[in-house]
């Protein structure tokens, strides 16, 4: 027999009993994981955005920035493609993961299958898991996205200004060459439509762009229409595909549920800007290597900040399994978890110094608010004497620079500092002795060569060993 209590509720406790209802639905959406968009430029600069002081309009991201937070100090692990690509994906130093310099079509090789991708990472947690866009490391099936934690690829394998030119759905070729001026809003159609088929379960959306990375080509709807002319152009289409995701992720109620992260592999090639950096894509000054980065999460995210603090890509893995309650890989991390400066909770975070190759060799070293360089790879901006030639050579005497209040690296004040250069040398000693052997090699190799200032400034050839 039923008995059925038919004494009506009284207004307070038909009150509690709504709040209980209401603070249980409330805890079971928020014990759904979160979303992560991932959203990775190719080669922008520092002063790209109008969010950062250009004159290209990027309405969409301005608006990101404005509903989330800007950074000021975010670093991509390295000066060009593939290595920061690696940095990205698993948390740590490209020359650690066996992918320091930049990879072409004539490579057998790529990213370890023994190294973790956030992907890999977030799919073990039942995330659905796509790549849309460049991948760049590596371009035999063994090393395509779908080998390393995705579910389904979509984009080129490499940069577009290698040859051949295939666009790839998983592993089959929908497309050769691919057309250059339809492959932002294609990348754009399949991460709206794989946004929408995923939309009732965790996602993690990787979407690593083929531009700004020349050559250059716009559809027909922006082509023509940015009085910077086609870089202008391309990045006003970058900025709308950043658009039509949030919009679709509002569409679909994920707005709230959603971290969405956009920066860039290194600093501008022969268009863009470093904003007030010295430096450009492939080298270790400011302007290869600080990037653009702006999150959005509304409702954990506060609006309108900006965060003057060090960070690096190799940070967003750790945050997001800290985020997402994902175990983190077995391999040793580089980066560190961000959250609190993401929230504004604190203003900066206490981190070891970050270093900067030039392929397996060791440049410079940031730490606080300063950089050391040590060594240069030789380049005719370097020294022109064709009687070095091309090899990585140690600074007559390392450059101190203050970041703080001097951003483009003009005023080396390392004779003023020697506490400081000793410090930062000494941190850049202890890490080094961390890394595979040939990396150790390679700077015990540049160490060895002895250099010696000219009175022209330039550098005499190395001395016999």
């Amino acid at each position: 027999m039923t008995f059925v209590n038919k004494t009506p509720l009284s207004r307070r406790d038909w009150l509690k009993t709504a709040a209980a209802a209401g603070s249980t639905s409330l805890l079971g959406a928020q014990s759904r994981p979160p979303n992560i968009v991932l959203i990775f430029a190719d080669d922008l600069g520092y002063g790209d955005l109008g969010c950062y002081g250009s004159k290209i309009r990027t309405p969409n991201l301005d608006r990101m920035a404005a509903e989330g937070i800007r950074f000021t100090h975010f670093y991509s692990a390295n000066p060009v493609c593939s290595p920061s690509r690696a940095a990205l994906l698993t948390g740590r130093y490209p020359t650690r993961v066996g992918v320091p310099r930049v990879l072409f079509p004539t490579d057998k090789t790529g990213l370890p299958a023994s190294e973790t991708t956030i992907a890999a990472m977030l799919k073990a947690k039942g995330y659905k898991t796509m790549c849309v866009g460049k991948w760049h490391l590596g371009h035999l099936p063994e090393f395509l996205p779908t080998a390393r934690g995705f579910d389904e690829y979509y984009g080129i394998p490499y940069s577009n200004d290698m040859n051949p030119r295939p666009l790839l759905h998983n592993q089959e070729v929908v497309e050769e060459p691919a057309k250059l001026e339809t492959l932002t809003p294609r990348y754009t159609e399949q991460a709206v439509k794989f946004i929408e088929r995923s939309k009732d379960s965790p996602f993690f959306l990787y979407m690593p762009h083929t531009y700004p990375h020349i050559p250059l080509a716009a559809s027909e709807r922006f082509r023509g229409k940015s009085p910077q002319g086609i870089y202008g152009d391309v990045l006003e289409e970058l900025d709308w595909s950043v658009g039509q995701i949030l919009e679709t992720l509002k569409k679909h109620g994920l707005d709230n549920n959603t971290l969405v992260l956009f920066t860039s592999d290194n600093g501008p090639w022969y268009q863009g800007s470093p904003g007030f950096l010295r430096g450009r894509k492939g080298m270790t000054f400011e302007g290869g290597v600080r990037v653009p980065f702006i999150a959005r999460f509304p409702g954990r995210i506060p609006k309108g900040k900006v965060c003057t603090g060090i960070a690096s890509t190799m940070d967003l893995l750790p945050t997001i399994a800290s985020l997402c309650n994902a175990p983190l890989p077995p391999n040793p991390l580089d980066g560190i978890n961000i959250w609190p400066l993401l929230t504004g909770q604190k203003e900066s975070l206490e981190r070891e110094a970050l270093l900067y190759f030039d392929n397996v060799y060791v440049q410079c070293a940031r730490w606080r608010n300063w950089k050391l360089h040590i060594a240069r790879y030789n380049t005719v901006t370097y020294s022109p004497s064709p009687a070095i030639g091309r090899m990585n050579l140690p600074l007559p005497s390392p450059e101190l620079y203050n970041l703080e209040t001097d951003p483009d690296e003009s005023y080396d004040v390392a004779a003023e500092n020697p506490k400081i250069v000793a410090e930062i040398q000494q941190r850049i000693e202890r890490l080094i002795t961390t890394f595979p052997e040939p990396i150790q090699q390679a700077y015990r190799e540049t160490k060895s060569k002895r250099v010696a200032p000219t009175a022209a400034g330039a550098v005499t050839r190395p001395a016999p060993q």
